[in-house]
C-alpha cells in the first residue's frame, strides 16, 4: 500500500472479476505477483530503484474480463476474421471465415538472462551500456547540454498502439502498458566474444556513446569480459583473425557444444534466472553449403557436430546449444544459422527460434516505401542501395564470402510486396536491385546509405526518388535487440486453442510474427512472407491486443463517419 500510495505504481490488477485495470507501467526487478492489498488487486512490486522514464500515468479499464482470468494467468477470448480463397470458372471466390481463439497470458513476469554471441562487439557493448545508463539514471555532457537516458528505438518501451476513442479524441497506450513485459533495466547479460578485451575497453574501440558517457559507464563495464568463444576462421573474413586471442582450443565441435551448453546452465545458476534467451550479435559469417545428410534433419545435425563437419558453423553450434539447453535463439545476422535440422530439432524440443539478420536503417525504410508506392498503384522498376560505413561489422563485409550473406537478405525483402500486385507486375516482378557496401574505416559507426528508387508512373512517365540517410548503425540496432529478446520472451507466456480444442497450444516454432524486427524474417515453409513493415508492426500491436482483451483496430471509425 506504501508503494502505491507514494507513487500510484500499479501495474496489473482485477476488480471482482468484473474488470481490468491498469494504472501505470512500471515493472521492476525480482518482479512478481506476491502482494495481495486491501482493495483486492494482485500487484507486480518493484524491490529497488525507481527509474522516472518507467513512470507512467495512463490507465485503462475493460469490462467483461473472461472468467478463467486468475492473478496468474490473464485469459481473452479473439474473434479472428479471415477470408479464404478458391478458384471456380476462373474467377476468384473469396469464402469468410470465423474463428474463435482463447489466448491464456502468464502474467509472471521472470527474471530474465540475456546471452550474447559477440558480447564485445558495437552492438553488445551498445546495448549493455544503454541498459546501465537507463538503469542507474546516468546522465552526461555533450556541446549540445546535458543528455538523459531513454530507450528511443524500442517498440516495447517507446511506440503506442491505438486502444480506443475518448469523445472527439483517439487514445494510445504504449505496448509495454498493454501486457506485462520484463523491464529492460532488470536484465541480466552476458555473453561469448573472440576478443578478450573487456567491455570498457571494447565499448572505447567501438567509438559509440559520447566520450563523457564512456567514463561514466567505464565503472559498470570494466569488470565484464566476454566467455571464450567459437571461431572457425572459414566462416568469417580473414581480417577477423588478429582479433581471435579468446576462442575456445581445438576443432572438435561436439566439445564447443558442450562447452557452450554448460556455459548456459552455469550463468543461469549462478544468476538465479528463470529464463535466457541467446542471440548471435556477432560477425556476418558466410553461408555453410547446404547438404543433405548433414543439415537437413535434427539427428543429422547432431551427428555432424559429433563429426565435426566441416560446413557446420559458429552459429549453428550455438543455436543448438541453445535449443538443446531450451533456451530460446534468435539470429541476427544475414547467414544461413537456423538450417532445416535445427528447425526441427528446436520444434521437437518446444524452443523457439527467430531469424534472420537485425532490419535497423536502410531496409526498414526500403520495405516501407516500396510498399507505399505499390500501394499507390505506382510501378518501381529499379532499386540501387548503397552505402558505406567503418565498424567491424563494415570490415567483416568487406570480404566477399560474408558480403553475399548480407546482399541475399538485402535484395529479398520487397519481393512479396511487388508480387502482390499483380495489374504492376502481371509476371513475376523482376526489378534492376543493387547492393552495394563499402568499408570506409573513418566513417566509424555511423552508416551512410544511399537510395535510387525509379518508378514507372501515369502514360510512361518515369519518378526518380533518392534518399540519403544517415543512421547510427549500433544505436539503432540496440533497442531493436532489446525488443526481440523481450517479445520472444514474452511469447513464450502466451498460449492459444481454438473454440474446438481443449488444451492450449504454442506458436510455431519459428516466431515469424516478429518479421517486423529482421531484414529477412525466418518463416515455416509453406507459409506466406511478409515484409511490408506497415503488415509486420500491425500484427505485433494486435496479438497484444487479442491477448489482453482489447478490439483490434480496423480504421474505418465509422462512429464518426456514419454520424
Amino acid at each position: 500500500n506504501d508503494l502505491y500510495t507514494q507513487v500510484s505504481l500499479v501495474f496489473f490488477f482485477f476488480k471482482q472479476k468484473t474488470a481490468y485495470e491498469i494504472s501505470a507501467c512500471l515493472v521492476g526487478s525480482e518482479m512478481c505477483i506476491r502482494d495481495r492489498s486491501t482493495w483486492g488487486s494482485f500487484l507486480f512490486k518493484r524491490n529497488t530503484y525507481i527509474p522516472t522514464s518507467r513512470i507512467m500515468s495512463l490507465s485503462y479499464t475493460l469490462d467483461n474480463v473472461n472468467p478463467e482470468t486468475t492473478a496468474e494467468h490473464l485469459v481473452n477470448e479473439y474473434v479472428y476474421k479471415h477470408s479464404k480463397v478458391t478458384t471456380e470458372n476462373g474467377k476468384f471466390k473469396i469464402l469468410p471465415q470465423s474463428q474463435k481463439y482463447t489466448f491464456k497470458t502468464d502474467v509472471r513476469v521472470p527474471k530474465l538472462g540475456i546471452l550474447l554471441v559477440g558480447l564485445g562487439g558495437n552492438n553488445g557493448t551498445t546495448f549493455i551500456g544503454g541498459i546501465t545508463a537507463n538503469k542507474y539514471q546516468i546522465s552526461w555532457n555533450t556541446k549540445k547540454g546535458t543528455q538523459y537516458p531513454n530507450y528511443y528505438g524500442s517498440i516495447t518501451q517507446c511506440s503506442t498502439t491505438k486502444v480506443g476513442v475518448m469523445d472527439d479524441q483517439e487514445v494510445y497506450l504504449p505496448l509495454r502498458e498493454v501486457l506485462p513485459i520484463v523491464d529492460p533495466n532488470d536484465v541480466i547479460v552476458s555473453g561469448w566474444d573472440i576478443s578478450n578485451e573487456d567491455l570498457a575497453t571494447s565499448m572505447a574501440r567501438a567509438e559509440v556513446f559520447d566520450y563523457d558517457l564512456q567514463q561514466k559507464l567505464v565503472p559498470y563495464m570494466k569488470d565484464i569480459v566476454p566467455m571464450p568463444a567459437i571461431y572457425y576462421e572459414e566462416f568469417i573474413a580473414l581480417n577477423q583473425k588478429d582479433r581471435a586471442d579468446n576462442i575456445l582450443p581445438g576443432n572438435n565441435k561436439a566439445d564447443h557444444l558442450e562447452t557452450i551448453r554448460n556455459d548456459i546452465r552455469q550463468f543461469k545458476e549462478k544468476n538465479s534466472l528463470d529464463k535466457v534467451v541467446i542471440m548471435w550479435t556477432a560477425n556476418t559469417e558466410r553461408f555453410c553449403v547446404i547438404t543433405p545428410g548433414v543439415h537437413d534433419t535434427a539427428e543429422n545435425v547432431l551427428s555432424a557436430i559429433e563429426r565435426s563437419e566441416k560446413e557446420i558453423s559458429p552459429s549453428t553450434v550455438y543455436a543448438v546449444a541453445s535449443i538443446l539447453e531450451g533456451c530460446s535463439f534468435i539470429n541476427g545476422s544475414p547467414q544461413n544459422t537456423i538450417v532445416p535440422g535445427v528447425e526441427e530439432l528446436a520444434r521437437r524440443e518446444g524452443v523457439y527460434v527467430v531469424g534472420d539478420d537485425f532490419k535497423t536503417g536502410q531496409t526498414k525504410i526500403k520495405t516501407s516505401l516500396i510498399d507505399f508506392l505499390v500501394g499507390a498503384g505506382i510501378r518501381p522498376k529499379s532499386i540501387v542501395s548503397y552505402n558505406h560505413l567503418g565498424n567491424n561489422d563494415g570490415k567483416n563485409l568487406s570480404s566477399e564470402s560474408q558480403f553475399k550473406s548480407k546482399e541475399m537478405s538485402k535484395k529479398s525483402c520487397v519481393d512479396d510486396i511487388l508480387n502482390s500486385n499483380k495489374t504492376l507486375y502481371r509476371s513475376a516482378a523482376n526489378i534492376d536491385h543493387q547492393i552495394v557496401i563499402k568499408y570506409v574505416p573513418s566513417a566509424g559507426d555511423t552508416k551512410k546509405a544511399m537510395d535510387e528508387y525509379i518508378s514507372e508512373i501515369f502514360m510512361g512517365g518515369q519518378h526518380t526518388l533518392t534518399l540519403y540517410n544517415v543512421c547510427e548503425d549500433s544505436l539503432l540496432a540496440a533497442p531493436l535487440i532489446l525488443d526481440l529478446i523481450l517479445l520472444t520472451e514474452l511469447l513464450e507466456r502466451i498460449e492459444f486453442k481454438k473454440e474446438d480444442q481443449d488444451s492450449y497450444s504454442k506458436f510455431d516454432t519459428v516466431l515469424s510474427i516478429l518479421g517486423y524486427l529482421m531484414k529477412a524474417p525466418k518463416i515455416k515453409e509453406g507459409h506466406p512472407m511478409v515484409n511490408a513493415l506497415s503488415r509486420q508492426k500491425l500484427a505485433i500491436e494486435n496479438l497484444f491486443k487479442a491477448c489482453a482483451g482489447i478490439p483490434t483496430e480496423d480504421n474505418l471509425l465509422l462512429e464518426f463517419r456514419t454520424n
